[in-house]
């Protein structure tokens, strides 16, 4: 069973001599905008093997030379692979790290004595205590300090690291901001261990790490820019589209204090190591033709000629042979004989993206239509991560699926009960006790108790406290109740409403457990059961909570296992990806557009109204202070203005779909 499908989905089909060149010469052709010397691989699995098989080599050639080697250790998430992959040859190939010293890259500064989330934890758990350094070995900077003491803690460690004979690897991901450890923002190429106020948009990242909602202390101990940099080689990691505009920035973009990790580009033997999604904006994947003769497809022309009209501002019917001659795309006037016949070209096949029938318009043409006329009624199956996705992805299109009659269901793949404030529990347990008052005479002791429990719980309640069971069934409850609502709002009806409750997501804490085959056949039971025409799966997988990317690979692993199975329903069966409020596609890609009316926006609006538990106290609205329901409606009015922009209709909104085929 394959459950990492989704990191098969290379949308535009990349060449793979844009990330895997032949020939030195062919490396050296694409990679003229980078700075950094960077190696992408499709999958994360591939690029941290790499990392793991450097590391390797390092510990054993020390260990031949009769010394140690010297590590310096990021604790994110994105290293994490890497860390799996070592514990791996450790436990199957007797890889031993005995001669190997770890120093710690950063810790929180000021740690409660009680603290469960250290960084040194973190590496811990990941990664130290599943392979056989030594403990006198482990060197760690010290939270718990007086802060009089810090000073001189940080000189310490920096002589502890010279006396170990300096750093022989770095290895360390990146922050949102371009942080490298905590080095934030501003920080200096001459920076030295020392404590620094971790910036806002990092504590909520680290928070992820930290696999609960407890608050990430303000301050960090943290290895500086030139203690980084000292190290005889270094290694940068980033996986999944969330990353690539920061990678695009610390490998192509100039040296600055404003993304400490572009200071790596000074180092002599340093290497970023990302997946296709992280380089997503890198030139040589985003725009190959401006770096090498690029191999036509249609999606390429389709990028190139796009990316030529928002370079002029211009439509695409009044690009001229000129243009694309003084912008390095002549190949394509050579292909099409002229600027006129490549416009017609792109122009048409965005047009035959646009439907207002994305289930199809029956007894219609459908040669040009991104969906087939037949069967005219079609049973559909819209999956959702969390019980709102739907409707903040596809609110618009779900309605004109059950105003043009199609089976519509929808699967909510999670309770996403961890992401419902305490005070939304208080209020209901409110009316329930309310009720029993009223209208049983106070007489239904279960109900007392619970009142009772759950009321002192939340008065204790720490922020790194994980809820009980009823606590957390009671927020799964709320976010049932409001799923209910919007898809009644909707016109779907309640035997159509399916919760899933998939295990990997009841850790009860940020970090969720591993997808497994027990969550794939409770997708599977539904597919075999429903048999849809239709799929829809989240394709925005650069979520910061990392469910979306479990959700759909769930979803496409029962597709792949119904497949080998030889079910008859996939060969009349479609799967669409839509993305929800964290990004948009690229419109390269885009492959099915719905346009929306006002009124038609309107609606999908007080859909995701419905959801009153993540409006403005939700936990997890990232970094971007708008509302889910704003950014919805400004993803879909960007994307509508983009259509309109290179000449196409002018619609209100438009939603984004991607097809997927297994």
């Amino acid at each position: 069973m394959n459950l990492h499908l989704s990191s098969q989905i290379v949308l535009n089909k990349v060449p793979e001599q844009y990330y895997r060149p032949r020939t030195a010469v062919e490396r050296s052709e694409i990679t003229r905008c980078e700075k950094i010397f960077t190696d992408i691989f499709p999958s994360v699995e591939e690029g941290a093997k790499l990392i793991a098989d450097s590391v390797e080599k390092e510990i054993k050639r020390a260990k031949e030379a009769g010394r140690k080697c010297v590590l310096a250790l990021g604790t994110g998430l994105s290293l994490t692979p890497v860390y799996e992959e070592l514990v791996r040859r450790h436990k199957e190939c007797g890889l031993s790290f005995d001669n190997v010293v770890v120093f710690n890259a950063y810790e929180y500064f000021p740690l409660n004595a009680d603290s469960k989330h250290s960084a040194i934890s973190q590496l811990r758990a990941r990664f130290l205590d599943h392979v056989d350094v030594k403990a006198e070995n482990i060197h760690t900077p010290d939270g718990h300090i007086g802060q009089e003491d810090v000073l001189e803690h940080c000189r310490a460690y920096e002589q502890l690291i010279a006396a170990e004979g300096g750093l022989d690897i770095a290895l360390l991901g990146i922050g949102r901001m371009g942080n490298i450890a905590t080095n934030e923002p501003g920080s200096s190429l001459a920076s030295q261990s020392r404590i620094i106020l971790i910036d806002q948009t990092s504590r909520d990242e680290m928070t992820n790490s930290f696999g609960t909602q407890e608050q990430v202390p303000p301050c960090s101990i943290t290895m500086g820019v030139h203690t980084l940099l000292s190290a005889h080689k270094m290694f940068l990691t980033a996986w999944g589209e969330e990353k690539a505009e920061m990678v695009q920035k610390i490998v192509e973009g100039p040296v600055t204090d404003a993304i400490p990790a572009s200071f790596v580009q000074t180092h002599n033997d340093a290497k970023f190591v990302c997946d296709l999604a992280a380089a997503a904006k890198l030139t040589r994947i985003v725009h190959p033709w401006l770096v090498t003769n690029c191999e036509w497809t249609e999606k390429t022309i389709r990028a190139a000629v796009v990316w030529l009209c928002q370079l002029l501002d211009k439509p695409i019917l009044k690009l001229t042979n000129k243009d694309y001659n003084e912008n390095g795309l002549s190949d394509l006037l050579a292909r099409f004989g002229s600027a006129y016949n490549c416009n017609i070209k792109i122009f048409n096949d965005l047009q035959h993206t646009i439907t207002g029938w994305p289930g199809g318009k029956p007894n219609a043409d459908d040669t040009n239509r991104p969906e087939r006329a037949m069967p005219a009624q079609k049973r559909v199956i819209v999956f959702s991560p969390h019980p709102d996705d739907d409707v903040i992805s596809m609110g618009g299109t779900i309605r004109r699926l059950v105003q043009q009659n199609h089976d519509v269901h929808v699967a909510y793949e999670t309770s996403g009960n961890i992401a419902v404030g305490d005070e939304e529990v208080t209020r209901f347990m409110h009316f329930v006790n309310g009720y029993n008052q009223l209208f049983c005479d106070n007489k239904d002791e279960v109900i007392k108790k619970m009142y009772a429990d759950i009321k002192n719980f939340l008065a204790q309640k720490r922020p790194s406290d994980i809820d009980t069971p009823e606590v957390r069934t009671i927020k799964g409850l709320i976010r049932r109740g409001e799923a209910r609502t919007a898809c009644t709002y909707n016109g779907i009806p309640l035997d159509h409403v399916h919760f899933l409750d998939l295990p990997f997501y009841e850790s009860g804490k940020i970090e969720k457990l591993p997808m497994t085959e027990k969550d794939v056949e409770i997708v599977r039971a539904l597919l075999q059961k429903v048999k849809p025409h239709q799929i829809y799966v989240a394709g925005d997988l650069a979520d910061p909570h990392g469910t979306h990317r479990k959700c759909t690979d769930a979803v496409l692993a029962a597709v792949d296992l119904e497949k080998q199975a030889g079910a008859a329903w996939l060969d009349d069966c479609r799967i669409w990806m839509y993305r929800g409020a964290w990004a948009e596609w690229e419109i390269e890609n885009i492959e099915m557009c719905v346009p929306m009316s006002p009124e038609e926006l309107r609606g999908k609006r007080n859909s995701i109204l419905k959801h009153s538990s993540q409006m403005e106290s939700a936990p997890f609205l990232g970094n971007d202070e708008r509302l889910f329901w704003q950014r919805a409606e400004d993803r879909n009015h960007a994307t509508a203005e983009l259509y309109h922009s290179l000449g196409l209709a002018c619609y209100e909104a438009m939603e984004a779909f991607v097809r997927y085929n297994p």
